[in-house]
């Protein structure tokens, strides 16, 4: 692969060379920068993650991730220093790479929704349905769904004995699978259509309590309709209950306080329209690929030419 892109660049064949995240960042030389313009897209700062897993206590070997934590620091601060500019998806991670590259030109451009594959919900399904969606691999996403229901399903069943918790996603690891015997837990695994299971959902949590970057899952639910009840990092990167905005989600943080948020929206139907309302329209204006696409052209376009 290497040779074949050494001999690519060499023969003058592209102006802009793009590498999504640090998976691919090895077939990028240093010296390309002189000729093209290197663009990587930077899902998450990797030494940021890894920092924050030790920090809330999920990472899966401590030892290994505190050994590991300086060499992930100089890893993530070379490789970022061979590219011309350096995407992001929010100003965290923004101010993350600039400690390592304050030279470096830095873009934010956020995730995006399809909003054909997630229509906005005809109508508002009542009842005491809770919704998590993701990739149940995922060490962040396999943390969230044992908190929220260890911690916080068990209060909210006290005062709704019905409630019922979906956890729909790909691949659920053996401790998501562990989930199902308890009362109102739902497993799915992978399902043809994420966005029904949505629409019959009262409320989508995005309980996370680790990983950097905006949550598709948070999006796509807004973008379905659904009432989201989220944690600091499931709202990351997102205006939702500002001063002066549109309120867009609620946010949780505690058990209490994912408690209080979701009986709200529970009992309350002109808030939970409301939730859905405005989390599709801010997704609507801010968070479409056309939007994404428009300003990835920008950061793209070489210095002296066109893209082909």
């Amino acid at each position: 692969m290497q040779a074949w892109v050494d001999k690519f660049v060499q023969a003058g064949k592209c102006d802009v060379m793009t590498s999504e995240h640090s998976v691919n960042e090895i077939y990028v030389r240093s010296h390309f920068q002189k000729h093209l313009k290197t663009v990587v897209n930077i899902h998450s700062s990797v030494y940021g993650t890894c920092c924050n897993q030790l920090k809330t206590g999920i990472s899966e070997n401590r030892f290994r991730d505190r050994l590991y934590l300086p060499l992930l620091r100089r890893y993530e601060q070379r490789y970022c220093s061979k590219f011309s500019a350096i995407v992001v998806t929010t100003e965290e991670d923004k101010a993350q790479m600039q400690e390592f590259n304050p030279n470096s030109e830095i873009k934010i451009i956020p995730n995006g929704v399809d909003l054909v594959s997630f229509p906005y919900r005809t109508h508002d399904p009542n009842g005491h349905r809770i919704i998590f969606i993701g990739a149940m691999d995922n060490l962040a996403n396999i943390d969230a769904v044992c908190f929220f229901s260890n911690e916080v399903l068990p209060e909210i069943q006290k005062l709704y004995p019905d409630t019922t918790f979906d956890i729909v996603g790909s691949c659920p690891a053996r401790e998501v699978l562990a989930l199902k015997d308890k009362p109102g837990i739902a497993v799915t695994g992978r399902v043809p259509s994420m966005v029904d299971y949505l629409h019959k959902a009262t409320v989508c949590v995005v309980p996370m309590r680790t990983g950097f970057g905006i949550k598709n899952k948070t999006l796509e639910a807004m973008a379905a309709g659904v009432p989201v009840v989220a944690s600091d990092r499931g709202l990351e990167g997102l205006a939702v209950d500002n001063p002066n905005i549109p309120l867009r989600a609620l946010r949780a943080n505690q058990p209490t306080e994912y408690v209080s948020a979701i009986r709200q929206l529970f009992e309350n139907s002109q808030l939970r329209t409301q939730l859905s309302c405005n989390g599709r329209q801010l997704v609507e204006t801010a968070f479409t690929w056309e939007n994404a696409g428009k300003r990835y052209e920008e950061v793209l376009t070489p210095l002296n030419a066109q893209t082909c």
